[in-house]
């Protein structure tokens, strides 16, 4: 089987909008499938890391159908979403405004937020510095962020077996509940992501000189966390 083509640039965008678009009605659905729930405990996981007193106001961004959002709610938390893919957004199940928006040009002030988090979208910005630089620019000095996405465990043996399931048994169950094609790209995307080391350099960089990478469930997801400077 050979590997799905990854685009680059404005192709990558407008591709990447569309395939969102087109699995959204089953994306919940698939992703509870494909990490056997563990995504839940990941998302939560990725709240309680903010370390924020109730009531701050949270950007969840590439929000998606918004599952973040309802995590922010219930850990009190108040949350705006912003995602590009209006077929996500039409099948959220939140009550937290969400808008159609570029999360690498938010239609927002500076410092307006005192939190960000993001959802497994790291690999799908055309353009990591820049998100994580507007994700800078819009969380003020003392904020948090926690950054979701997947990951490949170290150790030898996990990480073969893990290779197997990604790369052949996820592209199966998401044929078979939605797109076999979206999910033969999704874990071919994990390629546009740089190593740890650079990512966590990318972050300190660009406003959070404390950032650094939790691994989660022998490393088959990561979450960067940060304060910003």
């Amino acid at each position: 089987m050979t590997e799905p083509e990854l685009p680059i640039g404005e192709e990558k965008a407008w591709r990447v909008r569309g395939m969102f678009d087109a699995i959204a009605g089953r994306y919940n659905l698939v992703n509870r499938v494909m990490t056997f729930g563990m995504d839940v405990g990941w998302r939560r996981r990725a709240v309680r890391e903010l370390r924020l007193p109730g009531g701050c106001l949270v950007f969840d961004l590439a929000c998606g159908t918004g599952d973040l959002c309802r995590e922010l709610g219930a850990a009190g938390y108040r949350s705006v979403g912003f995602d590009f893919s209006l077929g996500m957004l039409r099948e959220s199940r939140t009550l937290a405004p969400l808008t159609v928006a570029d999360v690498l040009q938010l239609p927002v002030r500076d410092a307006s937020a005192d939190g960000a988090v993001c959802g497994f979208a790291l690999r799908n910005v055309t353009d990591l510095r820049a998100f994580f630089a507007e994700s800078a620019r819009v969380v003020r000095r003392g904020g948090r962020i926690a950054l979701l996405e997947a990951s490949q465990p170290d150790r030898g043996l996990m990480r073969a077996g893990h290779a197997v399931y990604f790369n052949r048994v996820v592209p199966m169950i998401g044929g078979l509940l939605s797109s076999r094609e979206a999910y033969r790209y999704l874990p071919a995307s994990m390629a546009y992501l740089p190593p740890t080391a650079e990512m966590v350099g990318m972050l300190r960089e660009t406003g959070f000189p404390d950032a650094r990478r939790l691994s989660l469930s022998g490393g088959i997801a990561q979450l960067l966390v940060g304060t910003r400077g």
